[in-house]
This record gives C-alpha cells, sequence and structure tokens, in this order.
C-alpha cells in the first residue's frame, strides 16, 4: 500500500539517523501527522485491515515511529486493533456515534471559525479562495480525492486562527472519526451529487467580519456534510 496523493512529508525526509530526542520527537509527529491526514481524507477505508509494516512502507519510514503513531491514533478511537490477527483498521460507525460525531463537530467548528474572524488576514482570505478554487474544480472533474483534500485544507486553514488549541484538537479528533466514512459516501455518490457548500457564504462573512454569519455558515456547511452521511448510513 501506497498513499501518493499524501505530501506531507518525504521518506528522505524522515531518514539520517536522527540523534538528539527533540528530532526524534519531530520524526514521530510528523509520521502521526500524516496518518492523521491519510484517515481524515478517507485514504485508509474502513473495514481495511492494514499492519503497521504496511503503514510504515507506504509512508517510508521505519515501523517504530508509526507504532508510536498508531498508538495515539487507537487512543482517539480513530483505528482500532483486531484481536484475531493483531492488525488495524478504522472502527466501525453506528447510527449513534455518528449522531454524536455531527453533535459535537457542529459546537466546535462553529466556535472555532467564530475565533477566528479576529485574526483573518486579506492574506488568509485569498488563500481560502485557492482553497475553494480547487474544490470546485475537483468538483467538475469528479475528483472526489481532490476534494477530500481541498476541503479539510480550507477547514483546518480557519481553524488554526482561531489560537483555541483545545478545540482544534477537538476538531482534529472529531474529523479523524468521521474522514474515512465521508470518503466512502462521497465516492459512492460521485462529486456531482454531493450537497452544496458553504465556502462562498463563509468567505464573505470573512471579508466583512460578521462573526455571528462565520458561525452560522459554518453550522450548515457541517450540518448538511453529516446529514449526508447520516442518511447514507440509514439506507
Amino acid at each position: 500500500m501506497t498513499f501518493p496523493a499524501l505530501n506531507v512529508f518525504t521518506p528522505n525526509a524522515l531518514s539520517g539517523g536522527f540523534d538528539g530526542r527533540d528530532e526524534d520527537a519531530s520524526v514521530h509527529d510528523q509520521v502521526y501527522e500524516a496518518l492523521a491526514t491519510l484517515l481524515i481524507q478517507g485514504q485508509i477505508p474502513p473495514g481495511k485491515s492494514v499492519s503497521l509494516r504496511t503503514l510504515a512502507s507506504g509512508l517510508g519510514v521505519s515501523p517504530m515511529p508509526v507504532r508510536e503513531a498508531v498508538r495515539r491514533l487507537i487512543a482517539q478511537k480513530a483505528l482500532e486493533l483486531q484481536p484475531s490477527n493483531k492488525r488495524l483498521r478504522v472502527p466501525s460507525l453506528s447510527e449513534d456515534r455518528l449522531k454524536q460525531l455531527m453533535m459535537a463537530r457542529q459546537w466546535v467548528e462553529p466556535e472555532l471559525a467564530f475565533r477566528a474572524v479576529a485574526a483573518m488576514t486579506r492574506d488568509t482570505i485569498a488563500e481560502l479562495k485557492a482553497d475553494d478554487q480547487r474544490l470546485m474544480a475537483a468538483l467538475t472533474k469528479g475528483d472526489v480525492d481532490g476534494y477530500m483534500q481541498a476541503n479539510h485544507a480550507f477547514h483546518f486553514r480557519i481553524y488554526r486562527l482561531a489560537q483555541a488549541d483545545l478545540f482544534l484538537d477537538m476538531a482534529k479528533t472529531l474529523w479523524l472519526q468521521s474522514g474515512p466514512f465521508m470518503r466512502v459516501v462521497f465516492g459512492r455518490l460521485g462529486t456531482v451529487q454531493l450537497p452544496q457548500d458553504h465556502h462562498q457564504e463563509l468567505i464573505r462573512a470573512f471579508e466583512s467580519g460578521d462573526a455571528a454569519a462565520v458561525r452560522q455558515h459554518m453550522s450548515d456547511d457541517v450540518h448538511e456534510g453529516m446529514e449526508l452521511m447520516l442518511e447514507a448510513l440509514k439506507r
């Protein structure tokens, strides 16, 4: 298994015999962020078993930092270890758990967007517009992977501005648990049937500094995407 669509880091950047403790921590963090991004963007599908060795090979690193990253992801309920064969997989998602994820996302993410208004700059707005253009181009081409990557970039570009580390970590955990299923649903529906997002409204609200509108548009955006997943799960 390889992950050519992901450019979080290059294998060469992680090899070379790190000796210091700080460098070791940096490698472990990079591997964790790479695996987290793979999950958020749905590149590790639900129900598919995968080994530590496969993940390490796909990322071009040794198994040791992957083992530590996997421990963190299991604690976040983004991965689970199967007792029968000691392989990893994305946990199944029940309707009740999906509803809980929806409620949690609709509280955390609008709050992050609301807090980001004060720190929003013209340069960041330009970057958000570029993210949204990539997203729309992916929709036009029927590129679900491209859509997932651009949507993730758009949202977390906003959330990182909020200067609320606790809420940001919560948002990352929620996306870790919902991302793989989002990718499956969107892949089955195709980009033509995806709901209209609220990114343009969000950008206009950021440009005008309307924090209340930002909060509402983000809530609507999260709700529509999660509702689509809920309907697919029920079917």
